[in-house]
């Protein structure tokens, strides 16, 4: 939603005026706030996953789901899980841009990410299956999983396609953003 409302509330509120104003390229407007964004979530995010691993922690202590941030793996996979959360953000902030609408942003975010793999996969065909665990929702978990799947993507595969959708998006939006009037 921080991400939808990153874009989309200022078209909601009619602010999107005077930042176009005071800055008339319009695509850099789009992407500094992907940066600011960025600069925001992604640290907020990596200290909001290792506390959570860290309280976790004390409840898991003495059974076989114990993991210290030192074991093999745990790191990676909360960076991951962070990298995966900002990916994510830019993502719902570039269909806030594309949309300009809070409400429009958060169902297509909501319908594209978690409603549209599940659609998908009902198609039965192995390619499908395939490009399903490429979408957004299957990438992220992917990237955050400290044990592996059998047949799924690598965790850097996984992120590759999480920053393809969040730049592609975001591409798209910097697009329609320089043609289309406020």
């Amino acid at each position: 939603m921080l991400g939808v409302l990153f874009t989309a509330g200022e078209y909601t509120t009619g602010t999107i005026r005077a930042t176009l104003t005071a800055v008339p390229r319009r695509t850099p407007v789009l992407w500094a706030k992907a940066g600011v964004l960025t600069a925001v979530v992604l640290p907020l995010a990596l200290v909001a996953c290792l506390a959570g691993h860290t309280l976790a922690q004390t409840f898991l202590t003495g059974t076989d789901q114990e993991a210290s941030v030192t074991d093999p793996d745990v790191l990676a996979a909360l960076a991951g899980t962070a990298a995966g959360i900002t990916a994510l953000t830019v993502f719902a902030m570039a269909l806030g841009a594309l949309l300009r609408s809070v409400a429009g942003g958060i169902g297509a975010f909501v319908g594209g990410v978690m409603v549209a793999p599940e659609v998908v996969a009902l198609i039965p065909v192995d390619a499908v299956d395939k490009a399903v665990e490429y979408f957004p929702a299957q990438a992220a978990g992917n990237v955050s999983t400290l044990d592996g799947v059998a047949g799924a993507p690598a965790p850097g595969l996984s992120l590759l396609a999480l920053l393809l959708w969040a730049l592609g998006t975001t591409a798209g939006a910097a697009a329609l953003l320089r043609r289309r009037d406020v």
